[in-house]
């Protein structure tokens, strides 16, 4: 299994890079995206929002939307 050292994980399967004081990059682990297969939508905060530590800042859908 690949585990970066430069990575913060959280219990949920999130990783979370950090880029400067004010910028972070996000990412789902490897156990996350095979458990959720494909990804159909992403919901992030807007450039310059507001997030809190520990709050739910993002959401995901996955599946397939019926044809």
């Amino acid at each position: 299994m690949n585990v970066p050292k430069e990575l913060m994980y959280t219990k949920s399967h999130e990783w979370v890079k950090t880029v400067d004081e004010t910028t972070v990059v996000v990412g789902l682990t490897d156990y996350a995206q095979d458990a959720l297969g494909d990804l159909v939508f992403v919901n992030l905060p807007e450039p310059g929002d507001d997030v809190t530590a520990g709050g739910a800042f993002l959401d995901v859908g996955a599946g397939e939307f019926p044809a």
